[in-house]
């Protein structure tokens, strides 16, 4: 299951990664928290709001993945006990195995919040007193948390952060950049809000930049595992398991053995 911010931020950060599971044979989850109903200069919220949940939901049908409507709006996406419960009870419905998110830190507090959100959600499925709305029941099974690279490839200080892993998204480029332009709405708002001439073409120069960074890939996407407490075992590790040495790269296991660990 994909969790993130805004219509779109799964297409940039994580779509390869959810087409290569799919194509593994796993089921697959998409939800983006907001609305995206503030991402225009042209049209009003509530219009653009409808505008964009129909573009989501095309994304997820070329994704081929199960899509999961949005629950607040831009800049409302708060770290709070409804939104809490609300992500929480979908997760209780899913079960996910694996879930992927935002980076823990990221440019803009929707991100970081989302990915808070997801972290807490998903760690409550397992507690009976917990409640969710709507009411769902507990259920004991794992997850293993990855949290996707910030926007930029850079935390807020312009650090380059290093993922823990990579995956190769070079063969599903195509069919992730065919999601994104479903998100049509967002080409002139993406040039007057950041500078991005072309949304298309600044996604695939993260995923060329990924792909260099790997030292074998053409494109990719690059994830860090969470720690496990309270997800899952200490060694639990999915995604390597479902992509294998052919997809992925484990660069964390791989400088381990540079060190001599």
């Amino acid at each position: 299951m994909a969790i993130a911010s805004h219509p779109d931020d799964i297409e940039f950060l994580m779509a390869g990664t959810l087409i290569l599971l799919k194509q593994a044979g796993w089921e697959t989850h998409y939800l983006n928290i907001s609305s995206g109903n503030c991402g225009s200069l042209v049209y009003a919220g509530s219009m653009l709001k409808k505008k964009r949940a129909k573009e989501a939901q095309n994304a997820a049908k070329i994704l081929g993945t199960e899509y999961h409507p949005s629950l607040g709006n831009d800049l409302e996406v708060f770290y709070d006990i409804k939104t809490v419960r609300r992500l929480a009870a979908i997760i209780r419905e899913v079960q996910p195995s694996i879930l992927l998110t935002h980076s823990p830190v990221d440019y803009m507090e929707d991100h970081t919040n989302a990915c808070r959100l997801a972290l807490t959600a998903a760690f409550s499925r397992c507690l009976a007193n917990f409640r969710t709305i709507p009411p769902r029941s507990h259920y004991i099974g794992e997850v293993t948390v990855y949290h996707g690279m910030p926007h930029g490839l850079r935390d807020p200080l312009r650090r380059r952060v290093i993922p823990g892993s990579f995956v190769d998204t070079s063969a599903v480029q195509d069919l992730k950049r065919s999601a994104l332009a479903a998100h049509v709405s967002q080409q002139d708002w993406l040039d007057a809000s950041q500078r991005i001439n072309s949304y298309l073409q600044t996604m695939d120069d993260f995923g060329q930049e990924l792909g260099q960074l790997s030292g074998r890939f053409q494109f990719a996407e690059g994830w860090r595992r969470h720690l496990h407490y309270g997800f899952c075992g200490p060694d639990t590790d999915p995604l390597s398991v479902a992509l294998g040495s052919k997809h992925l790269i484990n660069a964390d296991y791989e400088r381990s053995l540079e060190n001599g660990c």
